[in-house]
């Protein structure tokens, strides 16, 4: 749909852009990114031939961009500029069908049945139906920002060319334009070019995107290919991380600020747990990166305070995690800070520990009880008639762990757990062969990310020794302490 090749240009003598060559295909929401003053302004103004090109070439659906006509481009590409300045106080209705322009002949510029068909079906596309009577003045930025894009798109083009089109609206507004223009680009083939500024934005949306650095092309591809860690590290001279989005596949940047260094040592271990008969509790004077499967705070996050909390052998309860949160803030403790964890065992059983390394240590807290101990590899899902029982297991790090050691952590600990049962000879009652856990069992891996860097967490690896050997050494302690106190009861 577009091609541009060995562009060059700019302003009087000064040269913006050097020899860039790119492609746009039909139906494509294309991304121009880039640091300020890298070219990105200056590259849509040259493909809407406002700004001439120096050298080089730009085609439109394969026919150069210079032999087209004001009014015949037009017809074909809309445009929206960062800043638009109205001189009249036109309605917003009455601006949106300024787009209509192209398409009208004649002398007297008659406006249509289809002109209003296609400006009722913009603007109601838009979300600015209701300001169709309101002065465009009297609108906020972000709604004035609405009315121009239903003016471009009012042109029933079929390039869009915008620049920076999210900036003055909150994020319900972006999110309801970006969505829109992606609607266009799948059902209407509409072709959209657009400057961004949020990385994360474009990265969201965009099917391709377009790395500008001072005035030359860095790179051209998908979001994944582009928008890699090291390479926008360099280019915008940031700190960043990369993610995946949670729920779509796509990536996220995430800045990383500068921080004065804490010199304080913070070192998590026994000294900070709180155990009574009703919970245990341990607060860390800092957050913690997490990663657990506790009924708050599942999933990874960074958390300051960890419960354990006692509920009785009949609880039931249909919304637990809603009964969790209110069971939390009840007693002063804030459940987005939280990793919250239920058990029927009587927490005086605990057993925990502290471990020492070569230059990072491990705090272990496990509370076990194994009434319907369950061997994982048969699945059986009728547990109702055996002895509530659960295997809660915190895993407490001082040291800095990459993303791998938390997910190897996890195995670790999920295989020392196993261990500790085979070697007491725990059984699965229902079928009698060696129990691995129990259907409630939960975890937690929570490290304090400061001091030596931890890259794996595997069993051959230091961190991975340790944590294996304390979990194995507490989970059975945790065990014998529930049998010795049930044989007391008798």
């Amino acid at each position: 749909m577009i091609k541009v090749r060995h562009v060059s240009g700019g302003y009087t003598n000064e040269l913006i852009l050097k020899d860039v060559s790119f492609d746009v295909k039909k139906g494509e929401l294309f991304g121009i990114i880039g640091p300020n003053g890298s070219g990105k302004t200056t590259l849509l103004k040259m493909i809407s031939h406002i700004l001439p090109a120096r050298s080089g070439e730009i085609a439109i659906k394969g026919k150069p961009l210079s032999t087209y006509s004001a009014k015949e481009l037009a017809r074909c590409v809309a445009v929206l500029p960062q800043n638009i300045v109205q001189t009249f106080s036109y309605s917003a209705k009455e601006t949106v069908s300024l787009g209509r322009y192209a398409h009208q002949s004649g002398l007297w510029q008659t406006f249509s049945d289809e002109d209003e068909r296609v400006v009722q079906a913009v603007m109601e596309q838009t979300g600015i139906k209701q300001y169709e009577n309101e002065p465009i003045d009297k609108l906020s930025g972000g709604e004035r920002q609405r009315v121009f894009l239903a003016q471009a798109l009012a042109q029933n083009p079929e390039i869009l060319l915008l620049d920076e089109p999210t900036n003055h609206l909150d994020l319900a507004y972006q999110k309801e334009l970006l969505d829109v223009l992606k609607t266009w680009t799948r059902k209407n083939h509409l072709t959209v070019v657009s400057i961004f500024h949020d990385l994360n934005l474009a990265g969201l949306y965009c099917d391709r995107l377009l790395l500008l650095n001072d005035g030359k092309l860095t790179v051209c591809g998908t979001p994944d290919d582009v928008l890699k860690k090291s390479r926008i590290e360099e280019v915008y001279h940031a700190t960043i991380e990369k993610h995946p989005h949670p729920e779509v596949p796509k990536p996220q940047m995430m800045i990383v600020p500068h921080e004065e260094t804490d010199d304080r040592e913070v070192v998590v271990r026994e000294n900070l747990l709180d155990v009574t008969t009703e919970r245990i509790v341990l607060e860390s004077p800092q957050p913690l990166r997490t990663m657990s499967s506790g009924v708050t705070g599942s999933g990874v996050g960074w958390h300051r305070v960890f419960v354990n909390r006692h509920v009785s052998e009949d609880y039931d309860c249909i919304d637990h995690h809603q009964e969790m949160v209110d069971y939390l803030k009840r007693n002063g403790f804030y459940p987005n800070h939280t990793v919250a964890m239920m058990t029927a065992v009587e927490l005086t059983n605990v057993s925990y520990r502290y471990y020492e390394g070569d230059g990072f240590s491990v705090l272990i807290v496990v509370t076990a009880s194994i009434g319907n101990a369950t061997d994982a590899s048969v699945g059986k899902t009728d547990r109702s008639g055996f002895q509530p029982g659960t295997i809660n297991l915190w895993v407490f790090i001082n040291g800095k762990l990459q993303d791998e050691a938390f997910i190897q952590c996890i195995m670790t600990t999920t295989e020392a757990k196993a261990k500790a049962l085979q070697a007491m000879e725990i059984k699965d009652q229902e079928t009698n062969t060696q129990a691995t856990g129990t259907p409630t069992d939960s975890i937690l891996i929570a490290a304090t990310q400061r001091g030596q860097i931890l890259p794996h967490a595997g069993t051959a690896t230091p961190l991975g020794r340790l944590v294996g050997k304390g979990v194995f050494q507490c989970t059975k302690q945790a065990i014998k302490n529930n049998f010795n106190r049930r044989d007391a009861q008798k």
